[in-house]
């Protein structure tokens, strides 16, 4: 989930709030397109000789096809396996293999399709003819050689993610091996292979059921988005269907590796030690002969307005707990700042209003949490409130005070001093976040990529410094209605026949 986004503020100078100041950072930030459409950033910055790059691509799991989901989150898994020409020790070799396994599964598959008509034996041998072809390209791939090549040329702070709309990569090198990035990512996007895609397609498995079936408040996400979303990809979760992953194929990634991952759907950006001139220079020479390429298609489903709260009980061993989301707007509508100042007031810590209210005060719960944007605030998403009631008190507490906080802020006057503690708290998030090259290059990158411009990175302190409690009250009012909220909440099993929370008392939830 993305969380709060109000840390996108991003310039070291931002403590310094005269404009001009302002001005003057966003005159050292210079862009361009290459012909193919690939976008890039440069910020020059010569305090030490580090250069951090930070690649954006608009695809993430709500692009999933249906029946392959969790083919995004692929690659974190593959990304650092190299290229044709990066990672292996034959490449020629390799490919004989890697097309010798996909011909076996498609053969296996063809004969599964038959149904009860279906050759058992014959399925059986061909997906061991897989696998076996599948260990002779494991010997020509060099495992751990292309993260080695990385590690050997000074690449730091590794990082790379397949979120619920984007994908992202980026690690920082010696400004004097600034051309070794340009080889190596245009070497990823020109000449993809995917290797290891079955063994890392298990793993992609165990880690689901390690991180959503064994962890019980990623269980209540997952039922969360489930339940509120019934049309919208957002219902997915991001790792994807387990029954999907299992039967994710190599094939199939590469066929959506050159439908999403074209020029013009790319940004780059790059700060640091290096100049926007030489930053031309080398995209020119590694980029401009990839092809340009149409850009893909993008989420066309709308989710239907919702009529009414829906409840799901979920069996799970362990402290009982509850998540409640409210049906909310993109991170393009007019309140999406003021849904995400709501975050900071509610959440500050024990001075946060739902800490000192449940917790501190009304002692029915031992965790309040409030995330303003859940799972992505690409398209309408979810206010959500996680709860875990306090020993002695049940979900159906924590429930019903959460619902009188809510009428309570919105109807009394907010204190105009508690607004500003938090205006000024979600401003030092901000700074606090972009403390080094990495930061401003992946917020610069995600700001154009998602926005469409670098520039609203230094709009949002004055929508920040303008909002006033009626704006807060007012979107309140609007989106923390039953009509638009969905309720999950866990008991022991055994359990869930028991009557629902909001159904042992009168008013409130239901």
């Amino acid at each position: 989930m993305r969380g709060m986004r109000l840390c996108c503020l991003l310039f070291p100078f931002a403590l310094a709030s005269r404009a001009q100041e302002m001005v003057e950072f966003q005159k050292k930030i210079s862009d361009f397109t290459l012909p193919n459409g690939l976008h890039f950033l440069v910020l020059e910055q010569h305090d030490s000789p580090v250069i951090a790059f930070h690649t954006w691509i608009r695809v993430g799991s709500v692009d999933d096809p249906a029946g392959q989901t969790g083919l995004t989150h692929m690659f974190e898994h593959v990304a650092l396996k190299g290229s044709e020409n990066l990672g292996t020790r034959n490449w020629t070799e390799e490919k004989k293999a890697l097309d010798a396994v996909e011909e076996a599964l498609n053969k296996a598959d063809a004969e599964a399709r038959k149904g009860q008509k279906a050759d058992r034996i014959r399925v059986d041998g061909l997906r061991s003819q897989a696998g076996q072809a599948a260990e002779i390209a494991q010997r020509y791939a060099g495992s751990g050689e292309f993260r080695r090549y990385l590690d050997e040329n000074g690449a730091i702070n590794l990082r790379v993610s397949a979120n619920v709309a984007y994908t992202e990569s980026s690690y920082s090198l010696p400004s004097n091996r600034a051309e070794f990035w340009y080889f190596v990512e245009s070497q990823n996007f020109s000449h993809p292979v995917y290797r290891e895609f079955y063994s890392e397609r298990s793993a992609m498995m165990e880690e689901y059921r390690q991180r959503v079936e064994g962890t019980p408040q990623a269980r209540l996400m997952s039922e969360l988005l489930a339940t509120a979303f019934k049309a919208h990809p957002y219902r997915n979760p991001p790792g994807g269907w387990l029954s999907d992953v299992a039967n994710l194929r190599r094939s199939e990634a590469l066929e959506f590796f050159e439908r999403y991952y074209v020029p013009g759907n790319i940004t780059v950006a790059i700060v640091g030690d290096i100049t926007p001139v030489e930053a031309k220079r080398l995209a020119d020479k590694y980029f401009g002969s990839i092809p340009a390429k149409p850009l893909p298609p993008r989420v066309m489903t709308q989710e239907p307005q919702q009529i009414g709260p829906k409840t799901v009980v979920v069996e799970l061993q362990g402290q009982p707990m509850t998540m409640i989301g409210y049906k909310r707007p993109n991170q393009f509508d007019k309140d999406d700042m003021a849904m995400d100042l709501i975050q900071v007031l509610f959440s500050q810590g024990r001075s946060g209003l739902l800490y000192s209210d449940l917790v501190t005060e009304k002692r029915v719960a031992q965790q309040a949490q409030a995330v303003a944007t859940n799972p992505d605030g690409s398209f309408p998403n979810l206010f959500t409130f996680f709860l875990v009631p306090a020993q002695g008190h049940s979900v159906e507490d924590v429930q019903r005070a959460l619902e009188e906080l809510l009428r309570r802020f919105e109807a009394t006057p907010l204190d105009p001093q508690m607004l500003a503690r938090a205006k000024l708290l979600a401003r030092s998030n901000m700074i606090r976040r972009i403390s080094n090259n990495e930061d401003l290059a992946g917020l610069l990158a995600l700001h154009a990529g998602s926005y469409g411009d670098w520039r609203r990175l230094f709009t949002q302190l004055d929508e920040l410094a303008k909002l006033t409690p009626g704006d807060l009250q007012r979107a309140a009012s609007r989106y923390f209605v039953p009509t638009g909220r969905t309720t999950v909440y866990s008991v022991l099993p055994g359990q869930s026949d028991a009557p629902k929370p909001a159904e042992r008392r009168t008013g409130g939830l239901q």
